[in-house]
């Protein structure tokens, strides 16, 4: 239960929402969230920290870039079919779309996050 209510809790932020709405595309470091949500790298920091102790990120050092994704391991069915409704709920809404669309102009500073994950995270 606490597992559920960390997960929760973490989700309860539009910010941690927008953060969560460009992972589902593909991973992403501090500075590309920072320029895309045009916020400062203390709160991206903030933001990350309370997703990855609620279990829902991972973080890794690329160089001198912490790059974070979805941490797909963790989830167990009931916590891979709340992303998948996340996921849905945020298709409509315009401001999560804006920020997709600037992740997309953006490219990124990292080769392989071009790599998409949407293609393969509905069969998760």
């Amino acid at each position: 239960m606490d597992k559920l209510t960390g997960i929760l809790k973490a989700l309860s932020d539009e910010t941690r929402l927008r953060i969560l709405n460009l992972l589902f595309e593909r991973d992403c470091c501090v500075c590309e969230i920072m320029q895309i949500l045009a916020i400062s790298q203390s709160r991206v920091s903030h933001h990350v920290s309370v997703m990855c102790n609620a279990g829902l990120m991972k973080q890794r050092q690329q160089g001198r870039f912490s790059v974070y994704a979805l941490d797909w391991e963790r989830f167990d069915s009931c916590g891979a079919d709340m992303l998948k409704a996340i996921r849905r709920g945020l298709e409509g809404n315009k401001l999560t779309k804006e920020d997709l669309r600037k992740l997309a102009q953006a490219g990124s500073v990292l080769p392989e996050a071009q790599t998409k994950h949407k293609s393969n995270f509905m069969e998760r």
